[in-house]
C-alpha cells in the first residue's frame, strides 16, 4: 500500500506545530509530531519574534521524521502574515524579527500617507489599512534609520524567511506578500511605486514563487543536522489563512468562510479583486488564494480577547471548554464591545480593558470570568453579522451559508450564537484547516490532486462536519440594534 508523507509547519502567532500528512488511497491522515509556543520577546521598548527558535522547532520535528525512518515528499510552511526578517549581504539574519504588535507603528500610516495618498495606495493594493501591515512597518523603520534596513540584501516574509534557512534560497511567496500592502493584485508583483519611494527595490524581496511551487531542497547543512536527505521545500499558501481557506470542504462558490482564531478572518473567494469605493469605506482586503482566486475578506480581532484574559483571570477554570460552557450560566445580550476597537489591540490588561470600554459606553461592567466570556462570544457574533453585511453587498454571487475553520470552531456556544445572529447555517470544520491546506497544497505539487475541486472534495471526504442552524433570530435582532448602539454604528 503506497503512502506518501508530507511535512507541514503550521505557525500561528501563539504557537506552532510540526505535522505528518500522510496520503494512502484517497485517505487523509495526521499526526501532531511536536507542538510548542511562540512567543513574543519584549526587548528594549518593543516586540521581537524569536526566528531561530522557530526554526529550532522544525529542526526538532524533521528529525523526529528522520528517526522514525519515515521518507519526505516534501515539506511546507505556512505563518502569519506581514512581518518579515532582514537578510545581509553576507546571507546571515541581521536580527529577530519585529512583531506585528509593535507599538512603533502607531501613527504610521499618516505618515506613509504624505508620500502616496490613503486612496491611491488602495486603489493600487486593495488591501485594509492596518499600521503593521509591512509597507507601513518598512515605512517606519527607514523614517527611524534602522541599522539593519540600512544594510539589508533580503527582505524575507517569515515563512519565506524559514524556507530560506532549510534551502538557501530567497523568494517571494505570492499569499504571504499579498498581505504587505505592496502587491498590485492584477499584476501579482510588488508595485515598484510604493517602495521606491522608501528607498527598497522589488530585487530585495527574493524571486517570486506560487503555492505548489518547487523552493529548493534542504542545503547540506540540516541534512546532516537531521539525518535526512535532500528532501524539496515547496511553497504552500505561505499565509496561514490562505491555506486554511484552501481547506474549506465547499461544494460551489456561494459560501463565506471565516477563519477563527487569535484573528477571526472573515471573506469570500473570488475570481477578480474587488476595488471600489465601497470596498475602501468597509476596509476590506483582497489577498492571494490558490490558483489564482482572490480571498476578499476583512481581519476582525478574534480569539484573542479571550486568550489575553485567560492568562489574567485568576477564578476561572484552566479548561477553556468549561469557560465557554460557564459563560452561559450569564443572561444574554447584558453588554457588547467593538472587538477591533483600538482599546483591545495590545493593552497591558485585557480584562481592564473591556472593563473600561463598558463603563465609558454606560454599560454595567463585567467583574468575573463568565460574565466577561459571555460577552466576547456575543459581541464577536455581532460583529461576523455587521461584516457579513458588508460582504452581501459587494459579493458578485448570493452567500447561502458560511464555513467556519481554525481552533474557534471547536466552541459550539459561539458557533450556534454566530448562526443566531447571521441568521444562517454556520459549518464547522476542518479545525486544522490550516495544516490540512497545507498538506493538500503539497499533494497537488506531487501531482496526487489536480486542482482545488479535487482538493476540497478529498478534505470533505476526510473529514467531519456539523451544521449550526440559526435559532431566536427576532431575540438576536433586536440585540443586534442594540449592539449598533453600544458601537456607535
Amino acid at each position: 500500500m503506497a503512502k506518501t508523507n508530507f511535512f507541514a509547519v503550521d505557525l500561528g502567532a501563539t504557537s506552532g506545530r510540526t505535522i505528518l500528512g500522510t496520503i494512502v488511497e484517497g485517505k487523509l491522515q495526521q499526526r501532531e509530531l511536536t507542538r510548542f509556543p511562540n512567543h513574543i520577546i519584549e526587548t528594549g521598548g518593543h516586540f521581537f519574534w524569536d526566528i531561530f527558535a522557530l526554526y529550532h522547532e522544525i529542526i526538532r520535528g524533521l528529525k523526529i521524521v528522520a528517526d522514525e525512518g519515515i521518507v519526505l515528499t516534501s515539506i511546507g510552511i505556512d505563518t502569519w502574515g506581514v512581518d518579515f526578517v532582514m537578510i545581509g549581504k553576507d546571507g546571515g539574519v541581521l536580527r529577530n524579527p519585529y512583531c506585528y504588535r509593535d507599538p512603533q507603528t502607531d501613527g504610521a500610516m499618516d505618515e506613509y500617507f504624505k508620500l502616496v495618498p490613503k486612496e491611491r495606495l488602495y486603489a493600487k493594493t486593495g488591501i485594509q489599512f492596518m499600521p503593521f501591515n509591512s509597507l507601513f512597518q518598512l515605512a517606519t523603520l527607514r523614517k527611524n534609520h534602522d541599522s539593519a534596513l540600512d544594510v539589508a540584501d533580503k527582505i524575507l516574509f517569515v515563512p519565506d524567511a524559514l524556507m530560506y534557512m532549510l534551502t538557501g534560497e530567497a523568494v517571494c511567496e505570492y499569499t504571504i506578500l499579498s498581505t504587505s500592502q505592496m502587491l498590485d493584485p492584477r499584476t501579482r508583483r510588488i508595485a515598484p511605486e510604493l517602495i521606491e519611494v522608501i528607498g527598497l527595490k522589488e530585487s530585495q524581496f527574493g524571486r517570486y514563487v506560487n503555492p505548489c511551487d518547487k523552493v529548493g531542497v534542504l542545503t547540506p547543512e540540516v541534512q546532516r543536522m537531521t539525518g535526512l536527505g535532500a528532501v524539496p521545500v515547496v511553497a504552500v499558501a505561505g499565509h496561514d489563512t490562505g491555506a486554511a481557506v484552501a481547506a474549506v470542504p465547499a461544494k460551489n462558490e456561494r459560501f463565506a468562510y471565516l477563519s477563527c482564531g487569535t484573528w477571526s478572518l472573515l471573506g469570500i473567494e473570488t475570481k477578480e479583486a474587488i476595488i471600489s469605493e465601497q470596498s475602501y469605506q468597509y476596509n476590506f482586503t483582497n489577498e492571494g488564494g490558490v490558483e489564482g482566486t482572490i480571498r476578499f475578506l476583512k481581519n476582525i480581532c478574534g480569539m484573542w480577547l479571550l486568550e489575553r484574559c485567560r492568562k489574567e483571570w485568576t477564578d476561572a477554570p484552566a479548561d477553556v471548554n468549561q469557560v465557554n460552557q460557564d459563560s452561559m450560566e450569564v443572561a444574554p445580550f447584558q453588554r457588547f464591545i467593538f472587538p477591533d476597537a483600538p482599546d483591545f489591540a495590545n493593552p497591558v490588561s485585557m480584562v481592564e480593558a473591556i472593563q473600561k470600554y463598558c463603563k465609558k459606553t454606560g454599560q454595567t461592567v463585567p467583574h468575573d470570568y463568565k460574565t466577561m466570556a459571555r460577552c466576547i462570544f456575543e459581541s464577536l457574533a455581532m460583529r461576523y453579522r455587521q461584516v457579513l453585511g458588508y460582504l452581501k453587498d459587494m459579493a458578485p454571487f448570493p452567500i447561502e451559508r458560511l464555513h467556519v475553520i481554525g481552533g474557534g470552531s471547536r466552541n459550539g456556544y459561539l458557533m450556534q450564537m454566530t448562526a443566531n445572529s447571521i441568521g444562517m447555517p454556520v459549518v464547522t470544520g476542518p479545525v486544522e484547516g490550516t495544516a490540512i491546506g497545507n498538506i493538500m497544497l503539497q499533494a497537488k505539487a506531487a501531482g496526487l490532486v489536480n486542482d482545488l475541486f479535487e482538493m476540497r472534495k478529498m478534505i470533505a471526504d476526510n473529514i467531519e462536519t456539523k451544521t449550526f442552524l440559526p435559532q431566536d433570530t427576532a431575540a438576536w435582532d433586536e440585540a443586534y440594534k442594540k449592539y449598533g448602539e453600544r458601537i456607535g454604528s
